[in-house]
């Protein structure tokens, strides 16, 4: 595979925090359009690996890139860059509780530079059709169920038009059928947008469910 088509690619890479060493010897890529599990205990890294993706937690050795950005030598002014590429999924859902759905996603809009009124409405419409609350966006996320305040969520990660979802334990706070749809969601975005997703998760139902290459942390 050439090398561009790698959207993650880590070589021999070493994660420490202060002087404890977390992993050793990491090699990872993740592809194009993939799909892949991180999967493991409670405690075995999975959060600490997405967070070295996203560039919160630094390397200490090692050579490793996201999307063209180099980490090893990443600058301050590169960071959101390189997020604003990135999708990120969180298991506790952080929603802006005082907002309703359409603002929780218009904020995250303007943020990224997006000044004209239609196309953040044009952009947040697609968004919720994508995760099926095309007519939730005017409720406020106390007014959602946990799987639906998990599919705004998504759809906030969508919003930006990433390349690279990372889901941690997305469905750690919900349900088993609420933690089936959600699996079922992301893997459809895969495949109806080319959308890589790696998605940290010890959910064996899931796994069974939706199979997808499966990275056990303690082989990294």
């Amino acid at each position: 595979m050439a090398e561009d088509k790698w959207l993650l690619d880590f070589k021999e890479v070493q994660i420490a925090r202060h002087e404890h060493i977390l992993f050793e010897e990491v090699n990872f890529r993740v592809a194009a359009g993939e799909f892949v599990y991180l999967t493991g205990p409670v405690g075995s890294g999975k959060s600490t690996l997405l967070k070295t993706i996203s560039a919160e937690v630094p390397l200490t050795q090692g050579s490793a890139h996201v999307l063209g950005f180099d980490l090893t030598h990443i600058k301050s002014k590169d960071l959101p860059k390189l997020r604003r590429r990135l999708g990120i999924v969180f298991q506790n859902f952080q929603l802006l509780p005082d907002l309703t759905v359409q603002d929780n996603l218009d904020i995250v809009l303007r943020a990224f530079g997006v000044t004209r009124s239609s196309e953040r409405s044009s952009r947040i419409e697609e968004a919720l059709r994508d995760v099926g609350l095309e007519t939730k966006s005017y409720k406020y996320p106390h007014e959602l169920s946990g799987g639906e305040q998990q599919r705004v969520a998504i759809a906030r990660a969508l919003i930006g038009q990433p390349e690279l979802i990372l889901a941690d334990e997305p469905t750690g706070n919900l349900d088993a059928e609420n933690g089936l749809a959600i699996a079922e969601l992301l893997h459809r975005l895969t495949k109806e947008r080319g959308t890589a997703v790696i998605m940290a998760t010890h959910n064996r139902l899931v796994l069974e469910r939706y199979p997808a290459r499966c990275v056990e942390m303690a082989e990294l």
